[in-house]
């Protein structure tokens, strides 16, 4: 088993490094390395509303920490002349993915620290973890969902300690918590919900196992200290950020009244997560992101990341419940402190409660995407290697994950990214001259580009991105021969993106085009391929991605 766990550790590692072609979402782009890209690398990029200083939705803390902290260290790299081509479209694909690749260990470490305490093999666990197309694929990708992960997993093993005599541990680490908890909610606002659950039990440890009142206060006031010098640090860092209070602005409100300064820093001052809850309580807004069924959750993402594992919770749990309401019925109470709970978790629904409770609370939202759920591999890893649960179903649990792995991550979206890369040598290709040639490229109905991996400077205005997204024909074809009859540019290179599903549309454009390239794969799940062209000789046209070089001669 630990050979085992060590080559899916490797491939883990090794895929970051390939890199994986898959596109999963635009926001694994455009929540934190295209933003740092513009911010420390100087690059064009599109800024998303979240991080405009008029709508401020996401701390800029985090992708600081990350993303940031990797592009300014091949900054400084090619600075130094240590690497002088340090920055290109690889290391800005790689970089900020290979330090969340290092940080999805800590998953690991957790479900090998917290498995004996679930009666779990620890590395039957850390097998069925590292084999999961979960971990392979979106927790080696910038998602705020991934950090939210790891955040709930630190939470997790904070509030889930055994001495060396198996009892369990009186609570020590209430600071922490109170940390961990503030900068999960600054994070994602969601995190409450998965942290509710590891809060209660530590809230019924540190009541069961204290016989002082003072002492119960004391653990509290700690949490409560710490969370408030958390958040204090993450307002003030996004304050600095998203508006312009400097030292100068500081040392004049000092100057001022008490109300002066109330009214000033009211006004300056930037809650992001406050901002975030605002417009997404706002049915109108989650409706321009999509609006899916309650049920979404339960019945498609569940399954559609975790499989047969998903569905032997259900299973669980319908049956636990089912138990306690025969209980309730013969009128027995049931009820036991937190911490006994927790003390044998063969006989109780523990792990069930650590994995409903947050699925339930994410299912009063109206939008509601899969990799939303992608913290909850932890418990429900956990509860399907203790009594060996999953065992009997290894065949189809490696089939699911090994077909995961594939359609997100290669498959899926899969052109754009190689896309970028073979752009990025083509418009970088030409001579510097007092005349440089001018490149428009036009991306439609594949998800929106990031722009960083072209690796262009703000200053350079000679390469000009348009994101058609899914346009109709009608508008698509009318840019397209805007672009094709602009005689007004003497050296233009237009070069239209698309799917190769949606090839035919150009060709009633009325324009040719002189060069064409096929990226292979790339699979649109909004514009699927027909299932007879797979199986005729244009098959892989079907999976593809074209680059079209119009011909404006």
């Amino acid at each position: 088993m630990r050979g085992l766990w060590a080559l899916l550790a490797a491939l883990r590692a090794g895929w970051c490094l390939l890199p994986q072609a898959g596109y999963l979402h635009p926001d694994e782009f455009f929540q934190s390395p295209e933003v740092m890209a513009g911010d420390i690398l100087n690059l064009q990029v599109y800024y998303p509303w979240e991080f405009l200083s008029s709508s401020p939705c996401r701390t800029a803390v985090f992708p600081l920490m990350t993303s940031g902290v990797t592009y300014w260290m091949i900054k400084s790299l090619q600075q130094l002349d240590i690497c002088s081509s340090c920055i290109n479209s690889y290391t800005l694909l790689v970089s900020p993915r290979l330090l969340f690749t290092v940080f999805s260990f800590i998953l690991d470490y957790s479900v090998y620290q917290l498995a004996p305490f679930w009666e779990a093999d620890p590395w039957k666990a850390l097998v069925l973890l590292a084999g999961s197309y979960v971990t392979l694929v979106f927790y080696t990708r910038t998602f705020t969902n991934t950090l939210e992960g790891l955040l709930f997993a630190l939470l997790m093993m904070l509030v889930s300690s055994r001495k060396s005599d198996g009892s369990l541990a009186e609570p020590t680490n209430s600071p922490l918590i109170g940390v961990i908890t503030t900068a999960g909610f600054f994070n994602r606002p969601t995190f409450l919900a998965f942290a509710l659950m590891p809060l209660l039990y530590w809230a019924g440890l540190v009541v069961d196992s204290q016989k002082s009142i003072k002492t119960v206060i004391n653990h509290f006031l700690k949490l409560v200290l710490c969370a408030c010098f958390t958040a204090i640090v993450f307002v003030m860092a996004d304050t600095f950020y998203f508006t312009s209070v400097g030292l100068d602005n500081l040392y004049s409100i000092k100057k001022s009244s008490l109300l002066d300064i109330i009214g000033q820093l009211n006004e300056k001052v930037v809650v992001t997560p406050f901002n975030f809850l605002s417009y997404n309580l706002n049915p109108h807004n989650l409706a321009l992101h999509g609006i899916h069924p309650r049920v979404t959750h339960f019945t498609v993402n569940g399954i559609m990341l975790f499989g047969i594992l998903h569905i032997l919770a259900i299973a669980a749990g319908f049956k636990m419940l089912k138990k306690y309401i025969h209980q309730l019925i013969r009128g027995k109470s049931y009820y036991h402190g937190s911490s006994e709970l927790l003390a044998h978790p063969k006989d109780n629904p523990a792990l069930l409660l650590f994995y409903f409770v947050p699925l339930a609370f994410l299912s009063l939202f109206s939008h509601q995407e899969p990799r939303f759920l992608i913290p909850l591999i932890l418990p429900l890893v956990l509860f399907s290697t203790a009594q060996n649960r999953a065992v009997k179903w290894k065949h189809i649990i490696i089939i699911f994950n090994v077909l995961g792995a594939l359609l997100f991550g290669c498959l899926h979206q899969g052109g754009v990214i190689p896309c970028l890369f073979h752009l990025e040598q083509v418009v970088h290709s030409a001579e510097p001259s007092s005349h440089p040639k001018h490149y428009t490229l036009l991306f439609a109905h594949t998800y929106m580009p990031p722009r960083s991996l072209l690796h262009i400077k703000k200053r350079d205005t000679h390469i000009e991105v348009i994101d058609m997204a899914g346009s109709e024909e009608e508008t698509l074809c009318q840019t397209v021969e805007q672009q094709a009859n602009n005689f007004t540019c003497n050296d233009c290179h237009v070069f239209v993106i698309i799917p190769g599903t949606v090839r035919a549309t150009i060709t009633k454009c009325g324009v040719s085009f002189k060069n064409e390239t096929l990226i292979f794969p790339h699979l649109s799940m909004e514009d699927p391929p027909q299932i007879h062209l797979l199986f005729s000789g244009n098959w892989k046209s079907q999976l593809g991605l074209y680059i079209l070089q119009l011909d404006q001669d």
